[in-house]
């Protein structure tokens, strides 16, 4: 495959990244990257791709009959130890994929053109001499199921009917994604991860996985997630869900076939989304009332809704941008699997009996102004852990980029992360110290 040059080791984009890094204010500020060929990044990344679950070996899941055949796409950077215990799963959010880091060379402007001016999602965190630093991870991250970015979700092909599932997707579950990262690990001859780690829907992939596979788990790191998703939270994915299935071309979801798809409902659902991810003082801070310079009305006259505000223009743009890289039918599963997560499940209903289950040591980050996970539910993990006496560590980050800071706020995440990376494990403290390790 012949791959783009690029004259300088720094990549501009004129493109704000919203929810995936950049919050812009509305405006479009140049933002830098490490190009391919920086000794900071990983370079081209390729996707791979595999058949994972067979009809003779199905899934099992949470809300039905076991499920298959069952691809899942995922990518690999760094080095695998001779031993494999230099793994770490870094399991992402609800609209996020697998390309975490580096820079896509199977990226085409008809194949995930979003990401030829762009590298992985978190690329200011994972890679040489970064936070999670690849010259000595391996760092590996998997599209979830019902994605719309390899994995099998609602637009795969159905075998029994030869069209995309749509809503005849079954309903899927965090619990059933982890289940199907394990699968991966599994094929992957990875018996145990260094390292989970993950933040708002990946979080609770994090925590999912301490506690349903406690002896393969030696740190889990939980960023801006919190044992389930309040009220509120779920009454904005409602609101979200139904902007999709109000719109005249969902067709029930069979909208795969037609020229025109559901876009309309998806993008509002985003731009209410994307409210959620930023904060009160930072959308007053960067938008403010500023209106924009555009006229929405006939020959540049003002009409009933007059002029543009830069937040309208913010939102509307995140919304557009969004329905070209996203499927509607992978919005409604995901926000449902989040929607219906309760770390509490394993606990009969306690946070404390679920955590017991728990032995990694652990990491939990809140931000300020996160409106979707606030401090103080994040904080009932750090509760449920120090009551069983597990190690954790907790950090409360003050900034004003909302949900999205463990996005955002690289250089105070990532000095947090490096550290408890590299601070000695358990069982390598319990030797120095003569004990036992258990």
């Amino acid at each position: 495959m012949e791959k783009a040059t690029f004259s300088s080791k720094t990549f501009h984009s004129a493109v704000p990244q919203g929810s995936f890094g950049d919050i812009s204010g509305g405006s479009q500020r140049r933002k830098e990257y490490d190009s391919p060929d920086s000794l900071h990044s990983v370079g081209w990344t390729y996707p791979k791709r595999i058949r994972l679950v067979t009809p003779d070996n199905p899934l099992p899941l949470d809300y039905g009959t076991p499920f298959a055949p069952i691809d899942v796409e995922y990518e690999m950077l760094g080095e695998l130890a001779s031993d494999r215990n230099n793994v770490i799963l870094i399991t992402h959010a609800l609209s996020g994929d697998a390309h975490v880091a580096g820079w896509d060379a199977t990226a085409s402007p008809t194949w995930r053109p979003w990401r030829l001016d762009r590298p992985g999602w978190w690329d200011t965190i994972v890679g040489p001499g970064k936070p999670i630093d690849t010259n000595r991870f391996c760092v590996l991250c998997v599209n979830i199921l019902g994605s719309c970015y390899g994995t099998t979700g609602p637009a795969s092909i159905n075998p029994a009917t030869g069209r995309p599932y749509g809503q005849n997707f079954p309903l899927v579950t965090v619990g059933d994604t982890v289940r199907l990262q394990a699968r991966l690990l599994d094929h992957l001859g990875i018996k145990q991860l260094y390292a989970v780690c993950g933040g708002s829907l990946g979080g609770l992939q994090a925590f999912e996985w301490a506690v349903a596979y406690p002896e393969r788990v030696v740190k889990c790191i939980i960023l801006a997630a919190g044992p389930r998703l309040s009220a509120q939270g779920l009454g904005f994915n409602v609101v979200g869900r139904h902007a999709i299935l109000s719109d005249a071309n969902f067709s029930n979801g069979d909208y795969y076939d037609q020229a025109t798809k559901p876009d309309d409902g998806l993008a509002a659902a985003r731009m209410l989304a994307h409210i959620t991810y930023l904060s009160g003082q930072g959308m007053e801070d960067k938008f403010g009332r500023r209106r924009t310079t555009r006229q929405i009305g006939r020959n540049g006259s003002a009409n009933g809704t007059g002029e543009q505000f830069e937040v309208e223009s913010y939102l509307q743009y995140q919304g557009q941008s969004f329905v070209a890289r996203f499927d509607a039918n992978s919005y409604l599963y995901i926000t449902h699997m989040l929607d219906n997560y309760d770390g509490t499940q394993w606990g009969n209903g306690s946070l404390q009996a679920a955590c017991a289950r728990i032995k990694a040591e652990v990491m939990v980050v809140s931000f300020s102004t996160d409106w979707l996970y606030p401090p103080e539910c994040c904080r009932e993990f750090v509760v449920a852990l120090m009551r069983n006496r597990i190690p954790v560590t907790y950090m409360q980050v003050e900034s004003n980029y909302g949900h999205d800071a463990f996005l955002v706020e690289a250089k105070t995440v990532g000095r947090m992360l490096r550290a408890f990376l590299l601070s000695p494990t358990l069982a390598r403290r319990q030797f120095l110290r003569g004990g036992q390790c258990k």
